[in-house]
């Protein structure tokens, strides 16, 4: 029910404030000028879990931030995802929670088909995001964080969520940006690339050497 509320708000919110709105935040998020204020001394965080490579990846970050900054911790991973699951549950000393969406998109699937996967698993989403109404997203790029990056910026555009989103794009990718980096790039506040010639491909990404 909360997520088709949500829908009824943004079908019988007038398209040109959404829109107006919407392209105000895309200028503020390019610009570099979307500082997170708030008064909290603890960020509520969610995690994009992908699979296999990324999986790693993203949990190799987990292991460098403060368990006491970055808490509650809520990991999102594919409902036909299982041994991610495992490694979270290896891995994760602290307080933390499993929440499982639709994969936005399998391996081999045609682009057509995930363009109605991927808006199943957005549906699916909104009210993952609207319950635990997080302060940051951490993804590095698998496809099943689109849907979760998306929910939080239309959230953010309707002014029900105040929450910055960090895309670190994988290691794996050197010289060109993932889709999910190139989708990304417009929404997410901080682009932060791995390789330096990366910075050439994303007008906006940060390059702090390797994290992952």
């Amino acid at each position: 029910m909360e997520a088709l509320n949500i829908l009824f708000f943004l079908i019988l919110l007038p398209p040109t404030i959404f829109l107006f709105r919407a392209l105000y935040l895309i200028f503020q998020i390019c610009t570099s000028d979307c500082k997170l204020v708030s008064q909290e001394t603890t960020l509520k965080t969610i995690f994009c879990i992908g699979s296999g490579g990324h999986t790693t990846e993203l949990l190799r970050l987990v292991k460098k931030l403060s368990t006491q900054k970055y808490q509650p911790r809520l990991y999102i991973i594919a409902d036909n995802d299982v041994s991610s699951e495992v490694k979270i549950l290896n891995s994760e000393s602290t307080k933390f929670s499993i929440s499982r969406i639709p994969r936005s998109r399998n391996v081999k699937q045609s682009y057509l088909s995930s363009v109605i996967s991927t808006l199943y698993a957005i549906l699916r989403t909104i009210p993952v995001v609207y319950r635990f109404k997080p302060n940051v997203i951490f993804c590095n790029g698998p496809g099943s964080c689109v849907p979760i990056c998306i929910v939080a910026f239309l959230l953010r555009c309707i002014l029900i969520l105040d929450c910055r989103i960090v895309f670190v794009e994988s290691i794996c990718r050197v010289r060109t940006l993932s889709l999910t980096g190139k989708i990304l790039q417009y929404i997410a506040d901080i682009v932060i690339v791995q390789w330096p010639q990366l910075r050439d491909v994303c007008f906006r990404a940060k390059y702090f050497g390797r994290l992952t």
